[in-house]
């Protein structure tokens, strides 16, 4: 069970008991620990750390007061894009897909709270450290930095300037909890989290912070930053690239032979279990008792996929068979389907236990290509083509390629990692967003700006700040 205490949404006092998949070594209940007397030995540490996972993995209910976490990544990300959209464009879902999203919305700020508290949580560790022995010291440095690191990237591309929090801060301190700091400030941060998780993890390790994730994750970050740093992320990509990781030869077995070799970092599921499933992938089918459901397919990926998907495009969308105009993605299916040989996992689509996969080897790949392209139009370097060539192989395209531009690049992107929540991120990062979403929303009767590149700060967020937090513009 998960009991969580807020104070604000940044400031939060844990009285707690933890549940944790068996990924995250299944401890056992411990009561109610006291969370100023907790983390006082490497057993208490560790339960924390893990603690931190959970918050991540999120809280599978309906309730609106819970943090979902990435149970709810997809409408703040996916939805936003040219990949996906309500089956009925009903209800506050439809404003992702249409660009209305105010700043009360309820998703919005569940995102915000749940990231703020896995920060708290990491935080948390590292105030706590001390009480360390010389043999783990490290390592719970090393995975609660990078926990945090991952959490403030994805706040700052979401929100722009952000609260900064550093460490554990008193109830009532406004200034640091709600004044919105620049986001070189927000990314020199992550930057020197992911250099230390770096230094101090290990690899092995699929469900829990491990070298090669925040090698990728720092990659990703020298290539999103203002001051583009290409020959950093091309030296890091290369690391990785040596670090025994490959590619499925099945593309549907990246999602249902969980724990393959193809993944650098993923959040872990347990199917028919409530406290440690998922209900994300059951919202995707329609499957919870709703009338319309969400994260559909848009017309415009299904064409992506269906010209340049090759193999990927059978497990990436299906024919929703209730409605055969709609499509639904495949990547997740909690109750399986025959026809594609995908097992289910939970006998209750509610309770799914398909993990939600955060980083992997294909994406370091395309990053790869990338870096190498740097700030050129195209490339044919040999190391590039060689890494493009790789991910196309295995989707079956094996016509060599001897150009890749930036928009072949962006494209194979799209399809290779579709309805992964990675879309908005690589448009914003390419400086392709403005131009492909202000398309796309014409094309579907919407109307796209500038000012939705950003999401609103959640006005209770504002509301508490009392003047202190000001609101992104245009909401």
């Amino acid at each position: 069970m998960k009991q969580i205490k807020y104070i604000s949404t940044l400031v939060i006092i844990m009285l707690m008991t933890y549940s944790c998949s068996d990924n995250f070594l299944e401890p056992a209940p411990v009561g109610t620990p006291n969370g100023e007397t907790f983390y006082s030995n490497d057993d208490e540490l560790e339960l924390g750390v893990i603690n931190m996972y959970d918050g991540i993995q999120g809280i599978n209910s309906t309730s609106s007061n819970d943090n979902h976490s990435i149970q709810v990544e997809f409408y703040v990300t996916e939805m936003r894009s040219d990949n996906t959209q309500t089956k009925s464009s009903e209800g506050e879902a439809a404003q992702f897909e249409n660009y209305t999203i105010e700043a009360n919305n309820g998703i919005v700020e569940d995102y915000y709270r749940s990231f703020y508290n896995i920060i708290f949580r990491a935080n948390i560790i590292l105030e706590n450290l001390d009480n360390a022995t010389a043999a783990n010291r490290s390592r719970f440095e090393g995975e609660a930095k990078f926990v945090r690191a991952y959490a403030y990237f994805n706040l700052v591309r979401l929100y722009g300037d952000i609260p900064l929090i550093e460490g554990v801060i008193a109830p009532g301190d406004k200034e640091v909890q709600f004044t919105r700091r620049p986001k070189s400030d927000i990314y020199n941060l992550i930057e020197s989290d992911l250099n230390r998780a770096i230094e101090t993890l290990e690899n092995g390790s699929k469900n829990r912070a491990s070298r090669a994730a925040a090698q990728t994750l720092l990659a990703k970050v020298y290539m999103t930053t203002e001051n583009k740093r290409y020959l950093e992320a091309q030296q890091l990509c290369e690391v990785v690239m040596n670090s025994g990781f490959s590619l499925e030869s099945n593309f549907k077995d990246i999602f249902f032979n969980e724990g393959n070799n193809e993944i650098i970092f993923s959040i872990g599921y347990i199917g028919d279990d409530a406290q440690n499933s998922q209900n994300f992938s059951a919202e995707w089918l329609n499957a919870v008792g709703r009338t319309s459901g969400v994260n559909y397919v848009t017309p415009d990926a299904k064409a992506a996929l269906d010209n340049f998907g090759g193999d990927r495009t059978q497990f990436s969308y299906r024919v929703d068979q209730a409605q055969p105009t709609r499509f639904q993605v495949v990547k997740y299916i909690p109750d399986g389907d025959a026809t594609l040989g995908i097992d289910p996992t939970s006998s209750n689509p509610t309770q799914a236990g398909n993990d939600w996969i955060v980083l992997r080897y294909a994406d370091v790949l395309l990053l790869h290509v990338e870096a190498i392209m740097g700030a050129s139009t195209e490339t044919s370097v040999p190391a590039a083509l060689a890494s493009f060539q790789l991910v196309r192989n295995r989707a079956g395209l094996t016509t060599p390629v001897t150009t890749i531009t930036k928009d072949d690049l962006l494209l194979e992107r799209r399809v290779e990692l579709a309805f992964e929540n990675h879309r908005l991120f690589d448009l914003l990062r390419f400086n392709k967003a403005q131009e492909t979403l202000s398309a796309f929303s014409s094309s579907i009767g919407a109307s796209f700006s500038a000012t939705d590149l950003l999401l609103p700060i959640p006005q209770r967020e504002v509301n508490l700040g009392g003047g202190v937090l000001n609101q992104n513009p245009g909401y």
